[in-house]
């Protein structure tokens, strides 16, 4: 039987090719014997060894990579119990009203919130640096988790929360031992989602950190300007490889976990 021709399969297919090919040129040049990108010439990893030799940007990766975990986990946690919340709100005008203030700052510009939160900290007087960053993090955070958790959570069926109760379960049993395994997938999502929105935000950051503080986008943006070195293409192919790992875990976690609610 002759398999039938979709369109979609090329679209597809020329979809990922716009998308990884700009990202393997990228990474291609980081083994370049050249100072720039104007053509490839030999081979050699001398920019991973000036990475690696590169105090400054390597304490900067480190906290960038502090601000993301920490942001993460904080809002994984907020974002779980306010998914919890909205999921009881029984009236409906209620429930619609906080969903649509939490997907609002979903479609809001980052310049938006970048410059609100700003103006926020500037008139608590709040100075600004690593303490800011944090905090505007877990805030832009928090409505991806939500987003990510509350689908599945209406998706439960209630039958499994009354026979907790029938069994003589109390509100905390049913919470840790029902509600949060069956969301464990959903909030690792979340967690995901808002560790990588973390890593890589410049727009929110770039407003609300102060003189002495730097998260690697505002350092790239900063080197940017005088002229990309092959170092930030080194740290580019490390990054990628470090996102294709927390990728992959994700997926044979979530596979594990499947497995484990299927038997």
């Amino acid at each position: 039987m002759r398999k039938t021709f979709h369109w979609r399969n090329i679209y597809i297919f020329v979809m990922f090719i716009l998308l990884y090919l700009p990202i393997f040129y990228l990474i291609g040049y980081s083994f370049s014997d050249t100072k720039t990108m104007a053509h490839f010439q030999g081979f050699t990893l001398q920019h991973y060894d000036d990475l690696f030799n590169d105090t400054r940007l390597l304490q900067i990766m480190l906290v960038t990579l502090l601000v993301a975990l920490l942001s993460s986990l904080l809002a994984t946690l907020i974002g779980t119990l306010g998914a919890l919340w909205i999921n009881r709100v029984s009236r409906s005008l209620a429930r619609n009203t906080l969903l649509s203030l939490n997907n609002i700052l979903m479609v809001s510009p980052d310049v938006i919130i970048g410059a609100s939160l700003l103006i926020f900290f500037t008139c608590l007087h709040v100075q600004l640096g690593f303490w800011t960053v944090l905090l505007s993090h877990i805030a832009f955070s928090v409505p991806i988790v939500v987003l990510m958790i509350l689908p599945k959570l209406d998706e439960m069926d209630k039958s499994m929360l009354d026979a907790a109760a029938d069994l003589g379960a109390n509100t905390w049993q049913t919470l840790t031992r029902v509600i949060l395994p069956y969301l464990t997938s959903s909030i690792l999502a979340g967690f995901f989602m808002a560790f990588t929105y973390s890593l890589d935000d410049f727009a929110v950051t770039f407003f609300v950190t102060g003189n002495g503080f730097e998260t690697l986008s505002i350092e790239i943006y900063s080197r940017a300007r005088q002229g990309i070195s092959l170092e930030i293409n080194a740290l580019s192919g490390i990054l990628f490889i470090f996102a294709l790992v927390l990728v992959i875990g994700y997926y044979f976690i979530s596979l594990h976990t499947q497995r484990k609610r299927n038997r």
